[in-house]
């Protein structure tokens, strides 16, 4: 069950990653300071990024499930939460100290990769 919801939660990360793409490629081009719009550029893409990194961490739960693997996921979820929608909000909204958040997030990343890390190296 933990799986499908995981598998649910990337689809869903990875296609609003791709329609926050297109959004900034096509309506917010004119509307963004290039700072602005290459900040919600980092969001999309790093979105993406952590979106597949959750389908993966389902896929290998799958077959091994474990602990560590259902740490890096919610991380992971946690992280896009964090440093995308921080960056989301800055770069939209100009407020400044959101950019205060974006670190927490990327930490987020960090405990995600380590504990996926780590659960590798355990079943190895």
């Amino acid at each position: 069950m933990l799986n499908q919801v995981l598998i649910t939660i990337a689809a869903i990360l990875g296609g609003t990653s791709v329609a926050a793409g297109a959004f900034g490629a096509h309506a917010l081009g004119e509307k963004l300071s290039d700072r602005s719009l290459q900040i919600f550029e980092t969001a999309a893409r790093y979105q993406m990024y952590h979106a597949l990194a959750i389908l993966l961490v389902a896929s290998l739960a799958r077959s091994q499930p474990q602990p560590l693997l259902t740490a890096s996921a919610f991380a992971f979820i946690a992280g896009i939460a964090l440093f995308c929608g921080s960056l989301y909000a800055l770069s939209l909204g100009g407020v400044k100290w959101l950019g205060a958040i974006a670190p927490i997030g990327g930490l987020a990343f960090m405990i995600g990769w380590g504990c996926l890390a780590i659960a590798a190296w355990q079943k190895g």
